[in-house]
């Protein structure tokens, strides 16, 4: 029986899939089996899946449930004594499994494992933003909740034990199954799927979250769509607090407007990244407006990025790119102090939104 069970949920992934596939098995630890749930995806991505001739490779296909309903699909499959999640279009560094297994090995306390984070685009080109938490160790659920450190679901590895308990039963298609995602929060956002499970294990167990200070997952960012998406958004975390807020109301009470204001800010700092100056001002005054502490907590970011918001909304397009490039030479000429982070070309990579703390990861729409 492998140790490792690695979760695959599959829908529209034909274009890259086989990617994904293939940064999984150039794993250095090899100790793992890998389940791909077909979602009732209509593209050719199981006809990819099935080129694959690896016994160790199982493909599990189901009616279309959304991302959540197939990892709980994956989870009640799964022989592994750790669990872990790539989305479809994310990659995998070879030594991730093994630094997440050794970190698991080494700390019994520890039930959740994950990374550090590199952004890349739809050419497998890195953008130059990392998903870097501001703490990797005593993460707080109130800190589950604000700043989001695990950041995109393909980050984790879990022990079994954890999802074993918060398991509940739910009867939402038809038979009671066990669940461990809530499919009913928000089956459209990946990032409230995350968050409320998350969140729920650390309020409703003891175990630990511990992070490894390594970019060892590369999480995909397909541009556009972010205006369109931004009430979804703002929903789906508000399906999150109003949940949570039912069997943990003290956490509510403590941090649900810091959460919007710092969720609100991912936003604005986002539409500075796709150079949409109107809804960056707009989402950054909303977010002082929601809690202006965050501005006291992260001055830095916070400053940037109203500066960036309020000089993409009021200079003309060229200077406002002019002043970019000078940013980020002036970024990459001290780039020997900060040799981990990748050098891009300007174009993509803006220096106003660098090093996005994990709950300003641009990921699908909450």
């Amino acid at each position: 029986m492998a140790r490792v069970s690695v979760i695959i949920p599959t829908y529209n992934a034909e274009k890259f899939i086989a990617k994904t596939i293939r940064s999984v098995l150039n794993q250095t630890y090899q100790d793992f089996e890998i389940l791909i749930i077909d979602d009732e995806s209509p593209d050719g991505s199981v006809a990819v899946c099935k080129q694959f001739r690896d016994d160790r490779i199982r493909i599990i296909s189901q009616k279309n449930r959304g991302l959540p309903g197939a990892r709980n699909t994956g989870i009640r499959a799964a022989q592994g004594e750790f669990i872990s999640f790539v989305d479809a279009d994310d990659l995998w560094l070879p030594e991730k499994l093994a630094a997440h297994v050794k970190q698991l090995d080494s700390r019994p306390e520890v039930g959740i494992s994950f990374s550090c984070s590199a952004f890349i685009d739809d050419d497998d080109v890195r953008t130059g933003l990392l998903q870097k938490p501001t703490r990797l160790e005593n993460i707080t659920p109130d800190y589950v909740l604000c700043r989001n450190p695990i950041g995109n679901g393909s980050a984790a590895v879990l022990r079994r034990q954890v999802f074993d308990e918060i398991a509940f039963e739910d009867d939402k298609h038809g038979p009671v199954e066990t669940c461990y995602f809530d499919e009913r929060v928000n089956h459209h956002s990946a990032d409230a799927t995350d968050v409320e499970c998350w969140l729920r294990i650390s309020i409703q167990t003891d175990w630990v979250m511990a992070g490894i200070d390594q970019p060892l997952t590369l999480y995909r960012i397909h541009t556009g769509g972010l205006s369109a998406n931004v009430m979804r958004q703002l929903e789906s975390l508000e399906a999150v607090i109003e949940k949570t807020r039912g069997y943990a109301p003290a956490v509510i009470a403590r941090c649900e407007h810091k959460a919007k204001a710092y969720h609100l800010r991912y936003i604005a700092r986002r539409a500075v990244t796709l150079r949409d100056g109107s809804l960056a001002v707009s989402m950054m005054n909303r977010a002082l407006g929601s809690d202006w502490r965050i501005a006291l907590e992260e001055p830095k970011k916070t400053v940037m990025t109203v500066g960036a918001a309020y000089l993409l909304r009021l200079l003309p397009k060229h200077l406002y790119l002019k002043m970019e490039d000078l940013a980020m030479q002036s970024l990459l000429e001290s780039s020997s102090e900060t040799s981990a982070a990748p050098k891009v070309p300007p174009a993509t990579a803006n220096p106003f939104t660098q090093n996005l703390p994990s709950s300003e990861v641009p990921s699908q729409p909450l």
